[in-house]
């Protein structure tokens, strides 16, 4: 069942992208997340797993947030699509991310543009108005959402085409372990501005436990994207690997949990990210629990 799960988003999302890229046809794949957060990592080296085997090939250009060259980008793509990399930042939380996606869209009203899968969350209705006076005002808009929550909030106030489509970190497929559990469990939980308020000493006070986020590593020197995107990617799975059960409330953790084959429990973000994808995508996985606080999930820990 486990597997089965996997393999449904993986063919939605093959669907997903051989219909955003044609074979041959030159396009840009921007907001590359240079940033320790290692889902993100996991989402670009899916994307790019995704174009390649939809046929699309290699982006012509690639971008950060914060160097994108509209002159490099025109010279390498002359007539093809933008492509946004998905994740969780569409909103107001991640501010500098929106704000290069609201730059494309006011910038490039004469190229279809396409946000990959994203989940969707505004705390200030203002913020969730002017985007969709930017959206209404482009020509060429595609948005693809990762939960019935964004697609409704989506389908209620912005003016474009809206896909309901997985998380591409799907396009990974099924991974390997790359450590042997040491622990009972190790336990991935926020401390940006997505934790919500609760207090975790339930879970601090169990046996062979650690509990990390995954914000800190070691200086990234290769120049090429896609090779720090993998070095991240293999310090996360390492540091998963790790234990014999997870505990979580990143998505990504719930993510490579179930890519990797191990069980797990998920507590929430402070706006329900997590639930709102498992409803759609995952709930269906016997690796997968869910806990409603941090009591509960010690004590579906416990032996």
């Amino acid at each position: 069942m486990s597997n089965a799960v996997i393999e449904v988003q993986r063919a939605r999302l093959h669907d997903l992208y051989r219909a955003l890229v044609s074979p041959g046809e030159r396009y840009a794949l921007v907001d590359f997340p240079d940033h320790p957060n290692v889902g993100d990592s996991a989402i670009w080296l899916g994307e790019r797993a995704l174009l390649r085997d939809s046929g699309a090939g290699d982006p012509a250009y690639t971008s950060r947030w914060d160097d994108f060259d509209a002159a490099a980008f025109r010279a390498a793509c002359p007539t093809g699509p933008i492509l946004i990399h998905g994740g969780g930042n569409l909103g107001d939380i991640w501010p500098h991310h929106q704000r290069f996606r609201e730059t494309l869209l006011t910038r490039f009203r004469d190229r279809r543009i396409v946000q990959l899968p994203q989940s969707i969350h505004f705390r200030d209705p203002a913020a969730r108005d002017r985007f969709a006076d930017l959206v209404r005002d482009h020509p060429d808009f595609h948005l693809c959402v990762r939960d019935q929550i964004s697609l409704t909030l989506a389908q209620a106030h912005f003016a474009c085409p809206v896909t309901l489509a997985p998380d591409s970190a799907f396009g990974l497929g099924p991974l390997s372990r790359l450590a042997t559990p040491a622990h009972h469990a190790v336990m991935l939980l926020r401390s940006d501005a997505e934790r919500a308020a609760r207090d975790d000493a339930a879970l601090h006070a169990i046996p062979r436990t650690i509990a990390f986020d995954w914000l800190e590593e070691p200086p990234v020197q290769d120049r090429d994207l896609d090779a720090r995107a993998q070095a991240r990617l293999a310090r996360g799975l390492r540091l998963l690997s790790g234990g014999e059960h997870i505990v979580t409330d990143r998505l990504h953790g719930h993510v490579l949990a179930l890519l990797l084959g191990i069980p797990h429990i998920v507590l929430d973000n402070d706006y329900g990210k997590l639930a709102a994808y498992i409803q759609v995508w995952t709930q269906g996985s016997p690796l997968v629990a869910r806990a409603a606080d941090p009591q509960d999930a010690a004590r579906m820990l416990s032996p």
